[in-house]
């Protein structure tokens, strides 16, 4: 290492070779010095390093980071953040859901050497999903967003936000309750469809979900079921006993969860908001 410093240092005062340099010269040195596989290493590390989007990653705040990893696959994750700061890296793993915190940890400990290409693609990936983030162009908010969080939560969660927000902005409020599919919003569907999706629903959620429904949506539900069906349902809602709010709000999510997976197959159309509106 002496050795090459002192030439490099006599070359440069000596004013040759100053033209030459860049990314063939470089290559051309490390060739002559570790071969050419372990030289093409090398120009492929520094050069991600310096346009990466690990790169990109470090300036940018672990509570950031996090949400936008969180549904990678756990050693993509490992992946990223084994090439990160530790503090940075540490950050973001403490931000992490539980359930992903040890398996990462644990994939990052085992983990072994990755080929120069795979890193590669992972990190283009990752920069070209950042670019719109980090420049403030990603959409990250509207009523959207929220009808889609509130889909999610039961009906007490989505009865308690939607009433505060009606008091703070009830235009909003309305905008996302149009943009809303809850499973009162059943009732909606028409007859085909509904018996589409009782095909799919087992029929121990029915006699749950329907306890807490109302009239209407358990008479349309009841009047698309064939009377043996009908009779066994309507028989088990009388002789089930009480349960948690909470328990008959999963099931019903989960009902609606498999009228949107019918609805992104094609076989049901979902209507949001004001159902009164006609078809042509």
């Amino acid at each position: 290492m002496d050795q090459v410093l002192e030439e490099f240092e006599q070359h440069l005062l000596a004013g040759t070779w100053l033209a030459q340099g860049g990314v063939d010269f470089a290559r051309e040195v490390l060739e002559r010095a570790v071969g050419p596989r372990k030289a093409q290493e090398i120009l492929d590390r520094i050069n991600t390093r310096s346009t990466s989007g690990f790169y990109i990653l470090k300036n940018v705040a672990p509570q950031q980071i996090a949400p936008f990893i969180s549904n990678e696959h756990p050693q993509t994750i490992a992946l990223i953040l084994s090439q990160l700061e530790s503090d940075q890296a540490g950050g973001i793993l403490s931000q992490l859901p539980e359930r992903l915190q040890a398996e990462v940890a644990c994939r990052i400990a085992t983990m072994e050497n990755i080929t120069p290409n795979v890193l590669k693609q992972i990190e283009e990936s990752l920069e070209a999903n950042l670019r719109d983030i980090l420049g403030g162009n990603q959409d990250v908010g509207g009523p959207k967003v929220v009808a889609d969080m509130l889909n999610l939560t039961g009906s007490t969660v989505e009865k308690n936000v939607l009433e505060r927000m009606d008091g703070a902005d009830p235009e909003i409020a309305e905008q996302v309750r149009n943009m809303m599919f809850v499973f009162d919003d059943l009732v909606k569907l028409t007859d085909r469809e509904l018996q589409v999706l009782l095909k799919e629903v087992e029929q121990k959620d029915l006699v749950v979900a329907l306890k807490a429904a109302d009239d209407e949506l358990k008479g349309k539900v009841l009047g698309n079921m064939s009377e043996r069906v009908r009779q066994f349902i309507t028989e088990e809602m009388e002789f089930l006993g009480p349960m948690r709010r909470s328990e008959v709000e999963e099931v019903q999510l989960r009902i609606v969860q498999q009228c949107r997976q019918l609805e992104d197959q094609g076989q049901i159309v979902i209507t949001r908001g004001d159902a009164s509106e006609t078809f042509v």
